[in-house]
């Protein structure tokens, strides 16, 4: 059905972006946003790209962080599809021109943080690990999220929010002997976590502290603090 080609398949235009905004990402704004979340060492890992100079159709989204969606087979052919996230100064810097995050909420007023290639349906984020994993994986809510256990060894996949899980993610999950759902660390974040522990026996719901989400709680801690969470 041609409805279920974005699920499944790639969204048109979506390799030769990742390409193009990866080029464009050393020097940027964007390398700068991540290094100071404290992932500029997987930056290249995963692809990250900034819109300096946009491709037709994307001239709304200059200015942001690209983060790709990467196939198993990995770099930019295995690119399923693209997500943009704001990063502008006024939603994420201070009034001292200091990075609200990983410690401090951001202040995405009026708008969303990310933004989805039109027509695109919700995607599970590092499907890599899927396959290169061992015997556990974490699930954590946002790319930021995942990359930040990726960077300490943990292989993790992320959803897009809680209202982006979708049926189809469940059955890959089921061959691991633990799957660690990450909780962030306020009400809605352990609610939306227990909730998708109920659709797997084999998980663990793992709540990172008050005001956590996994990349404040590496930034605050450390690797080995963040690795020892899920017993390593």
């Amino acid at each position: 059905m041609a409805s279920e080609t974005p699920r499944h398949g790639h969204m048109p235009g979506s390799v030769e972006a990742a390409k193009t905004y990866h080029q464009q990402y050393e020097g940027s704004p964007a390398e700068k946003y991540v290094e100071a979340r404290g992932l500029g060492d997987v930056a290249d890992t995963f692809g990250l790209g900034y819109v300096s100079s946009a491709l037709t159709g994307h001239e709304q989204r200059s200015g942001m962080l690209v983060v790709p969606y990467l196939r198993p087979a990995g770099g930019a052919h295995g690119t399923a599809t693209i997500r943009f996230r704001c990063i502008a100064d006024q939603c994420v810097r201070d009034e001292n021109g200091n990075y609200l995050a990983p410690t401090r909420k951001e202040k995405h007023s009026g708008h969303g943080k990310y933004l989805t290639i039109p027509g695109d349906q919700p995607r599970l984020f590092n499907t890599r690990a899927l396959i290169t994993a061992g015997s556990y994986i974490v699930v954590t809510e946002g790319e930021c999220d995942a990359m930040a256990w990726e960077s300490v060894g943990v292989p993790a996949i992320a959803y897009q929010g809680t209202s982006s899980w979708r049926d189809h993610f469940v059955p890959p999950l089921r061959g691991f002997e633990v799957v660690y759902i990450i909780a962030d660390g306020d009400k809605p974040g352990i609610e939306a976590a227990e909730k998708l522990a109920a659709l797997l026996p084999n998980s663990k719901v793992i709540v990172l502290g008050e005001g956590h989400d996994s990349n404040s709680f590496l930034h605050e801690y450390g690797a080995v603090a963040l690795r020892e969470r899920i017993g390593l």
